[in-house]
């Protein structure tokens, strides 16, 4: 009973990036780094037609140096052909460069509008991918990004 308490203490203090919202996309970086070229990928099906208001929930610690982070999201459809892709520069430091979020529980998060109105008409399964486009990688200090659907 006691060690049930414990891991459920420690699932409430994470820094998880979902707040009560479906997470589509999720990737923990447990080096605290991700590489340029390391796609985040997952593979949704859609059953009807279906409008998602899509964002960006990221979270960082102390060691992330940047004021911005670059991504670009895509999402490709059942025959691996790019439905919509979109590059976003989001901001995270004040020009004096301190955060645009309180430290909470050995992280700093954020949760960023991305996609408010992607329509898929078409049934079928399609994959939904995040790519780090920071000009230096690895990036160091990250610790979890996902994509959450708010409907």
């Amino acid at each position: 009973m006691l060690f049930l308490g414990i891991v459920i203490a420690i699932g409430i203090c994470s820094c998880s990036t979902s707040s009560g919202n479906k997470t589509l996309l999720y990737r923990s970086f447990p080096t605290m780094s991700w590489e340029r070229f390391d796609f985040i990928k997952e593979n949704i099906e859609i059953k009807k037609a279906t409008t998602y208001d899509l964002a960006l929930a990221v979270s960082f610690d102390s060691t992330y140096v940047y004021d911005n982070l670059s991504v670009v999201f895509t999402v490709f459809d059942s025959y691996d052909n790019p439905l919509r892709t979109k590059a976003y520069q989001f901001r995270l430091k004040e020009k004096d460069g301190s955060w645009k979020s309180t430290y909470i529980d050995g992280c700093y998060r954020f949760t960023f509008p991305v996609n408010s109105e992607l329509t898929i008409n078409e049934p079928g399964v399609y994959c939904f991918q995040l790519e780090n486009r920071m000009p230096i990688t690895p990036l160091y200090g990250i610790k979890e990004i996902s994509i959450i659907r708010n409907n």
